[in-house]
């Protein structure tokens, strides 16, 4: 009787709301082991205490997100369009919504966080923000995959 008390509920399909939920938290707890992990290994990134780094790591996959879909609306926009120079219009405006993004979200954190989450180095912190925010996305996409790769697993 005390065994059957350890053993998990029977798995109930998730809703589209719970996997949302799901695929969110996790990006948020991934981007706050990121971000924290530049705080302790390097100098450019300086942020006074884990709340700030949390809320800083919410506001930076909210941001993300935002971009991402700026970035496909403004992709999609010329993609329906045909020629050579419509074809270097969706990379080209792809490449600055992302690019310009960050220039974006660094002003974000500054008026939200002040002084209580700073990047240096190279370019006034653009470099080391761009250096975190791939990571974040490097990371988010491998754990993504693993996540699936263990959902191919057959079942026993």
């Amino acid at each position: 009787m005390f065994s059957e008390a350890l053993l998990p509920v029977i798995a109930q399909p998730q809703s589209n709301k719970q996997r949302l939920f799901g695929r969110y938290f996790m990006a948020i707890l991934i981007d706050l082991v990121v971000l924290n992990l530049f705080v302790e290994y390097s100098e450019w990134v300086t942020i006074d205490s884990f709340t700030t780094s949390l809320l800083a790591a919410v506001v930076l996959q909210v941001l993300l997100k935002l971009t991402l879909a700026i970035e496909h609306k403004v992709a999609n926009f010329f993609a329906g369009k045909s020629g050579g120079l419509m074809t270097f219009f969706r990379f080209f405006s792809a490449w600055l919504v992302l690019f310009g993004s960050k220039f974006v979200i660094l002003e974000a954190l500054t008026m939200a966080f002040g002084e209580n989450v700073r990047f240096d180095g190279p370019f006034h912190g653009i470099a080391i923000l761009i250096a975190i925010i791939v990571s974040m996305l490097v990371v988010e996409e491998g754990v993504a995959r693993l996540y699936r790769k263990l959902g191919d697993e057959p079942s026993t």
